[in-house]
């Protein structure tokens, strides 16, 4: 029996090895939230494209609104850590400190949730795409896999979405508009902003100046 559980453990690990190595030069195929969003809205809208042909607005309209050290950290941003638990242990509602290396171990490896071993397996695989792969990759893979919408994947899908146009051809405006969904693209709309949403697209455009694509 022992024999079986290590060969399952094995054949795992290797299989883990594979798709990080595949990962590295490849799309995901689907993710587990894809399928997620195609069982629950009977669509799965997206369109991979590569890094060079993701247009630079929203490239610093997303690091903008979701991790702004993305480039100088290695994987993990522990001030944000530190101060999204203490405001969770004060508040009602939940503030994640995710960053985008994480968020995209997350999205391309693992599943929704907040157990203890997702939120593991997540920080394991963070480390290793942070050694494995470069930061453009790993910014690639985030764009092309996030969710953006009911059913409506990745940057370029949601450029088309929303505003009829390839990402490379947003403006500020729009790159903002798309980012400001995030984390919770479920809940808003661009084509419908809540005051909240303004405010959020605002500011995101107003931090945009100071991003750096390096």
């Amino acid at each position: 029996m022992w024999k079986k559980i290590k060969q399952i453990i094995f054949i795992i690990l290797i299989l883990n090895v594979v798709f990080i190595a595949w990962g590295r030069f490849f799309n995901p195929p689907i993710t587990f939230t894809q399928i997620g969003g195609l069982f629950e809205y009977g669509k799965l809208q997206r369109d991979y494209i590569s890094y060079d042909e993701m247009g630079n607005n929203v490239k610093k309209a997303v690091i903008a609104s979701e991790d702004q050290k993305f480039f100088i950290h290695d994987g993990f941003d522990y001030k944000a850590i530190e101060k999204a638990m203490k405001y969770n242990e004060k508040g009602k509602k939940i503030r994640g400190g995710s960053t985008i290396s994480q968020q995209t171990a997350k999205n391309i490896f693992l599943w929704q949730g907040r157990s203890w071993l997702r939120k593991g397996l997540e920080a394991v695989y963070t480390f290793i795409i942070e050694k494995v792969w470069t930061k453009d990759i790993i910014l690639e893979r985030y764009l092309n896999s996030i969710e953006m919408g009911q059913g409506v994947f990745g940057i370029e899908a949601a450029s088309e979405y929303y505003f009829g146009k390839s990402s490379q051809n947003l403006s500020v405006s729009e790159a903002a508009w798309i980012a400001a969904v995030l984390p919770n693209p479920k809940k808003y709309d661009p084509k419908n902003p809540s005051p909240y949403l303004r405010r959020k697209h605002n500011w995101i455009m107003r931090q945009m100046k100071h991003v750096s694509l390096k």
